[in-house]
C-alpha cells in the first residue's frame, strides 16, 4: 500500500516566488527504491527532485538523493538550498546553530545559515581545464555562434558533467537559441558580462539536455563551479551576482561570494511554496 509521506516544493534563488527554479523535496525517502524515486523524479517533470534520508555518516545532519527527469545526480546546487529549506521548516534541528550539513553522492556539503539566507560551499571540482577543441566546436555550432565569439572556455564539472563559454556580453548569451539536438548529451553553460553599475555583474544560462532539462531557470551547481573558475583566474570579483532564468520567464539572482580562506559560496533565496502529503 502507498505510504503518505510529507512532501514541499521551494523556490530557489528569486524573493518573488514562482520566479525562481523550484524543487520538489520528500522529506522522508526511507525504504523508497531507486524506481521509485526515478518514477516520481520524471513525474513532477520539475529539473530536480529530492528525497531526505537519514545519514550514515555523524559529521551529517540528513542525507539526500537528488534526481533529474532522467537519472540520480551525485550533487546539485538549487536542490540542496530547497532541500535544506524544506528540511528546517519541516523541524530539522541541525547540530550547528549557524550551519547544516548534508550528505550526499559527491560527499558532505555545509549550507551556511545567515540573516534568512542559505549558502552552500562550492564543492570541489572533478574536472577543470579548457575544452578540447571538437567538443568546443560541437558546443559553438549547436549555440549558432562564431569561434571568434568565445572569450573563455573551461570544463567546470562539479558532478553533474559541466563545460562553459564565456561571452563578452549578457546580451549575446541572452541572444542564444541553440539547438540542442546538435548536443543532447552535453551539460553547457553561458556567461556573459553585464555593463558597469547594472544590478547584477553577469547572465547566465544553463542547458542540460543529458538530463531531460532543455534549460534550467537557475542553476546553482554551474553557478559554483563557475565562480571558482572567474575568481580564481581575476575574471571576476571576490563577489557578484547571476542573473538567471529571464528567457524563461523567470527572475533569479544567485550570489556568489569568497571567503577568506577562498572557499566559493553561493547563496539565494529558499521559499516554501507548497506544503502537503504525497503517497508513495
Amino acid at each position: 500500500m502507498p505510504c503518505t509521506r510529507s512532501f514541499v516544493q521551494v523556490d530557489v534563488f528569486s524573493t518573488s516566488p514562482y520566479r525562481g527554479n523550484p524543487v520538489a523535496v520528500v522529506l522522508d525517502g526511507a525504504d523508497l527504491t531507486d524506481e521509485e524515486m526515478q518514477r516520481l523524479a520524471r513525474w513532477t517533470n520539475l529539473s530536480e527532485t529530492t528525497f531526505v534520508l537519514t545519514p550514515t555518516v555523524a559529521e551529517a545532519d540528513y542525507r539526500l538523493r537528488i534526481f533529474t527527469p532522467e537519472s540520480e545526480l551525485p550533487f546539485a546546487g538549487h536542490p540542496t538550498l530547497g532541500s535544506a529549506r524544506a528540511w528546517l521548516d519541516g523541524g530539522g534541528m541541525p547540530r550547528h546553530a549557524d550551519r547544516i550539513v548534508q550528505q550526499c553522492a559527491a560527499g558532505l556539503v555545509t549550507v551556511r545559515r545567515g540573516d534568512g539566507v542559505l549558502s552552500f560551499a562550492a564543492p570541489p571540482l572533478i574536472r577543470d581545464g579548457a575544452l578540447d577543441d571538437a567538443y568546443l566546436k560541437q558546443i559553438v555550432a549547436a549555440f549558432g555562434i562564431g569561434r571568434d565569439r568565445v572569450l573563455a572556455h573551461q570544463w567546470v564539472d562539479n558532478g553533474p558533467g559541466w563545460a562553459v563559454l564565456q561571452l563578452a556580453t549578457a546580451d549575446e548569451v541572452l541572444a542564444l537559441e541553440p539547438d540542442l539536438s546538435l548536443i543532447p548529451t552535453a551539460m553547457v553553460g553561458a556567461i556573459g558580462a553585464y555593463p558597469h553599475g547594472s544590478p547584477h555583474d553577469f547572465e547566465m544560462r544553463t542547458f542540460a539536455p543529458r538530463c531531460g532539462v532543455a534549460e534550467d531557470p537557475a542553476c546553482g551547481s554551474m553557478n559554483a563551479a563557475v565562480g571558482q573558475w572567474l575568481t580564481t583566474t581575476g575574471a571576476a570579483p571576490s563577489a557578484y551576482r547571476v542573473s538567471q532564468g529571464a528567457r524563461l520567464g523567470r527572475a533569479a539572482t544567485i550570489e556568489i561570494t569568497t571567503g577568506t580562506d577562498g572557499t566559493v559560496w553561493v547563496s539565494g533565496a529558499t521559499t516554501v511554496c507548497i506544503r502537503g502529503t504525497i503517497a508513495l
